[in-house]
């Protein structure tokens, strides 16, 4: 196996929405450090239901108790890393591997976790997350994925978070690849799913500290610095938000760009849509006449197809969502939030957390700017805030 070469893309590793730990060597795979020593539980506690957590032969080995679905949580939180350990299932059970996860006030837990599926489904290396939305990649339609788990004896995982890019392998084999930007650091944990018996073992658990992606700022709440303003009506700042109006009237498209460019990223705001059509436009190039912009655009509409995905001076609408599925995520008369991220080829969308868009293999434009748009001959009314970007770097894997 090649182990992994760091590849900063489109930004030099000290660029802004990006942390590197101290004395990191990604190349090295003696860098994966132990989280667990072998003979203790130091650095570990336990929250959730009432199982059993104990070190036996170098294992850690969890049996089913009382109560809700028990974890066995890291003292320390984690942004991007690579962790790998080995996993065994004494009796059947259904358990996972919690990533980037929080408590709550209650003392649950909730935040992305790997599976451990021994049902006939095997889905042992999607990615479901626990209390909160629920399978976010499962395995349906990939058998090698589904055939990687060996239900006797010791299996391998694998896992690597970068940014809102999230993988994960089994026995060396590829099984989920979720881009997702809810959360980008938590603790790591162990999970007993609740049940009347069974015992799950870990041994090797270890773990590569590779930095941490931090959103910044794209707009500072007071004025439209790196940005500018084309083409029909107007845009202000008010409040702390950016605020964009159009009469009927006006025939022409209006946009606010961003002065910089960008290529892979992810990008997330809140928008509050009053009036009209509007949306979030990235990798466009500026042109001539009307409507000003090429590219694809987020939808954002007051009514409808919030989510989608439009490609003006292009294809048109690329993933156009049903008025059904727009009812499960949009929030009319309310603020929402939407988030894009762009990595290579592949493109996906959320509104308020639901996956609404993706494209994989796009040939699409690779690079350009981002742009607000107020659609001309409407009458448009929408606030913006809280802008926020990720500049992403990856690290190329070789099996």
């Amino acid at each position: 196996m090649k182990w992994l070469t760091v590849l900063a893309l489109c930004f030099g590793c000290s660029s802004p929405g990006w942390t590197q730990p101290e004395q990191a060597d990604p190349a090295s795979k003696t860098q994966l450090r132990p989280l667990f020593d072998g003979e203790t539980l130091d650095g570990w506690r336990q929250a959730g239901g009432k199982a059993t957590y104990r070190v036996e032969d170098q294992c850690i080995v969890g049996e089913v108790g009382p109560g809700p679905n028990s974890f066995l949580c890291t003292e320390a939180t984690y942004g991007d890393f690579e962790l790998e350990l080995e996993f065994r299932m004494d009796v059947t059970i259904n358990s996972g591997i919690q990533i980037r996860s929080h408590q709550t006030d209650a003392g649950g837990v909730f935040g992305y976790q790997c599976e451990i599926d021994p049902s006939e489904r095997s889905w042992t290396g999607g990615i479901f997350e626990e209390g909160r939305r629920g399978w976010l990649d499962p395995l349906e339609g990939d058998d090698a994925a589904r055939g990687a788990f060996k239900r006797d004896g010791w299996n391998t995982m694998r896992v690597l978070a970068i940014g809102p890019h999230l993988r994960t392998w089994v026995n060396g084999i590829p099984c989920a690849d979720l881009l997702d930007p809810m959360d980008l650091e938590g603790f790591i944990a162990l999970q007993v799913h609740n049940g009347s018996e069974g015992q799950l073992r870990w041994r090797n658990v270890r773990l590569r500290d590779l930095g941490q992606h931090r959103w910044q700022p794209l707009f500072d709440g007071k004025t439209l610095a790196g940005w500018h303003a084309r083409g029909g009506g107007t845009w202000t700042v008010e409040n702390g938000l950016i605020r964009g109006r159009s009469s009927h009237d006006e025939a022409a498209h209006g946009h606010l760009v961003s002065d910089a460019v960008y290529s892979d990223f992810a990008i997330r705001l809140k928008y509050h849509a009053h009036t009209g059509n509007s949306g979030l436009y990235f990798r466009v190039a500026e042109g001539d006449g009307n409507p000003g912009v090429l590219g694809f655009q987020a939808e954002i509409d007051p009514e409808k197809d919030a989510g989608g995905l439009y490609e003006t001076g292009g294809r048109g609408w690329v993933v156009k969502p049903s008025a059904e599925d727009v009812a499960r995520w949009y929030e009319p008369i309310e603020w929402n939030e939407m988030s894009v991220i762009a990595k290579g080829d592949r493109i996906v969308v959320h509104v308020n957390g639901h996956q609404t868009a993706e494209l994989k293999n796009d040939p699409g434009r690779r690079r350009g700017h981002f742009a607000l748009q107020l659609h001309g001959g409407q009458d448009m009314d929408i606030e913006v805030k809280d802008i926020e970007i990720l500049t992403l770097h990856e690290l190329e894997t070789g099996q």
